[in-house]
């Protein structure tokens, strides 16, 4: 299948709720009480169903709805009714409906005790119902980050879209896309601290190739640090101070060095003149000098630029 038509596809979400019936204007038909539940329509093909036909999609791409945004849409639709129609497709032989988009509409309906709703009617197949839900949730901004980005996984995983082809339906650019879904691999702990608003997708980005982001993540919440914060916290932790080498490891645990490192020490020392003193580790190592006066220095640079200039 060409990108053309996967676009096409998934435009179709947009177009089934806003193209395809005119609602603008749109007021609520008289229940005809000739017609079975569900059946009566308006002119611009909007019906009014029962509300106890109606059962939720449970692929709904939102898994949470807060309570003050359920009871204030209650509030305003108690007040001024369904402005926009949900939309729904036909379940148990047409004897029910599955909500496609709009399932917060009809739960505050409930709230402020309609008994039926506004609704726009489509056959639609199970991948057209889960695609439809995701771009319409994505661009009304009604997914939480986690959300949004297990909605981008599951348009390329399971119906084998690519990054450019959510990018076009869900008008994001492409990058978006992949930040969001790159925000995946975080820890669970993460994920639920995103999810609930405790920190934003950009503390989540900050920290996300950091060792451990989880202790990060519960810093910036309990430290209420900003997202140029986060960034410096990673940043750190990506690259931690080197630590001091307290005991070379030609040490040995009971504070003498080894014989080799003792002989090459005194080797060195008779040719010089000076102490020196050999510290190695597992990064490397030092050859320490030791002098008490300039001329002892001066001594030991003529003998090293003697030494050069006898191997050239």
């Amino acid at each position: 299948m060409s990108a053309s038509d996967k676009n096409k596809r998934l435009g179709r979400g947009l177009s089934a709720l806003l193209g395809e019936t005119d609602t603008e204007g749109y007021s609520a038909p008289a229940q005809d009480g000739g017609h079975a539940p569900g059946k009566a329509k308006s002119r611009d093909g909007v019906r009014m169903i029962p509300i106890e036909l109606i059962a939720p999609n449970p692929d709904q791409p939102r898994k949470t709805i807060s309570e003050p945004e359920l009871n204030a849409l209650a509030e305003s639709i108690a007040d001024k009714g369904i402005v926009q129609p949900i939309l729904v497709r036909p379940a148990d032989g047409g004897q029910s409906f599955q909500i496609v988009a709009g399932e917060r509409r009809w739960r505050a309906a409930q709230r402020a005790r309609l008994h039926e709703v506004p609704a726009l009617v489509r056959e639609l197949t199970d991948r057209e119902t889960l695609e439809i839900g995701i771009v319409e949730n994505v661009q009304r901004a009604d997914l939480n980050p986690v959300e949004e980005a297990q909605a981008y996984r599951q348009l390329i995983d399971r119906f084998g879209h690519t990054q450019e082809d959510v990018a076009h339906a869900v008008s994001k650019s492409r990058s978006h896309v992949a930040n969001m879904m790159r925000l995946l691999s975080l820890p669970d702990s993460v994920l639920e601290l995103l999810a609930g608003g405790a920190i934003s997708a950009g503390h989540a980005r900050a920290i996300a190739n950091a060792p451990d982001p989880g202790v990060l993540a519960e810093e910036i919440v309990a430290r209420g640090l900003s997202v140029r914060d986060a960034e410096r916290m990673a940043r750190e932790a990506n690259n931690p101070p080197a630590a001091p080498e307290t005991k070379s490891a030609a040490v040995s645990a009971g504070g003498s060095k080894d014989a080799d490192t003792r002989a090459l020490e005194a080797d060195i020392t008779a040719r010089l003149g000076l102490a020196v003193d050999i510290r190695h580790g597992a990064k490397g190592g030092e050859l320490r000098v030791q002098y008490k006066t300039l001329e002892q220095l001066d001594d030991v640079c003529r003998r090293l630029s003697a030494d050069a200039a006898r191997s050239h």
